[in-house]
């Protein structure tokens, strides 16, 4: 089962892009609904209605459901899609756990974007996690010991894993400077992490398409800005320092952080100047 909720962090918009590219390309089957009623703000998320003149002539209401799907190669396989819970959490995760050992699902994978001081000409990578360390065995963890903000998603596996099911997910890093447009790129890598972790044959042509013109429109704004050159340039040599240190460390067993000890090694999203800012909110508005 694929989880993704909308309504936490999803840098670049990871979760929801490929979420999307699922629906496109599968005939989905809702085969649950939650109560959205008792689960959700609607005055911190309010829903959209169509006004024509006159009159309310269309409503679109959120929704939590559960679909069936079936991949390029025939395998069933289940998606948990819809606005986060911003109530009741906790029956939330029961009513999930409940689904789960219904419908004998063996693994339940999350996705989601977060942004990261990477720069987006090298490969994609993420932060795994699962309540088994088998089955993150193959990923290096990037960082020791942190508090994070709760969500309803980390707190389903975390209470998933204290029920003795799997569950793993994929915080998927998002160049910091692209975490406030769609970033397609990352949910290719997103699908292709959950393929890995789960042998499902999922699409990525879509994706593909959009990725490329994104790339493009990127690679024009950094050629546009010494600026931002400098930036990404910085972003290239720390990525590049850091995949070697790990490699050093898989080879030594010691560990290395991925910033500097006093965090100056961070670099900022304003550092990428006003160039940049002002095409991230010009694809925000649909201008880019």
């Amino acid at each position: 089962m694929l989880v993704v909720l909308d309504g936490f962090v999803d840098a670049g918009s990871v979760g929801r892009q490929a979420a999307e590219a699922l629906f496109a390309a599968f005939e989905a089957e809702e085969i649950a609904a939650f109560d959205v009623d008792r689960l959700l703000d609607y005055r911190a998320r309010r829903p959209v209605l169509t006004f024509v003149e006159n009159a309310y002539t269309e409503y679109s209401p959120p929704k939590l459901s559960l679909y069936r799907m079936h991949d390029t190669e025939g395998t069933p396989f289940l998606l948990l899609y819809g606005l986060e819970p911003d109530h009741e959490w906790e029956a939330f995760a029961e009513a999930v756990r409940d689904l789960v050992e219904h419908l004998s699902i063996d693994l339940t994978v999350g996705v989601q974007g977060i942004p990261m001081a990477v720069p987006h000409t090298r490969p994609t990578t993420a932060t795994a996690h699962a309540t088994r360390a088998e089955l993150v065995s193959g990923h290096t963890p990037w960082i020791g010991r942190v508090n994070v903000p709760a969500s309803a998603a980390a707190l389903l596996e975390f209470r998933l894993g204290e029920s003795g099911h799997d569950a793993l997910g994929y915080a998927v890093h998002v160049p910091s400077y692209l975490a406030q447009s769609e970033y397609p790129r990352a949910a290719i890598a997103a699908l292709e992490f959950v393929s890995g972790a789960t042998g499902l044959a999922l699409p990525g042509g879509r994706l593909e398409e959009a990725a490329r013109e994104t790339d493009g429109e990127i690679e024009q704004q950094v050629q546009a800005s010494e600026e931002v050159q400098r930036v990404v340039a910085n972003l290239e040599q720390q990525y590049d320092d850091f995949m070697a240190a790990r490699e050093s460390a898989g080879e030594s067993g010691a560990e290395r952080p991925l910033f500097g000890e006093d965090g100056t090694d961070l670099p900022t999203a304003d550092e990428l100047g006003a160039e940049l800012e002002r095409f991230l909110a010009d694809r925000e508005r649909g201008e880019g």
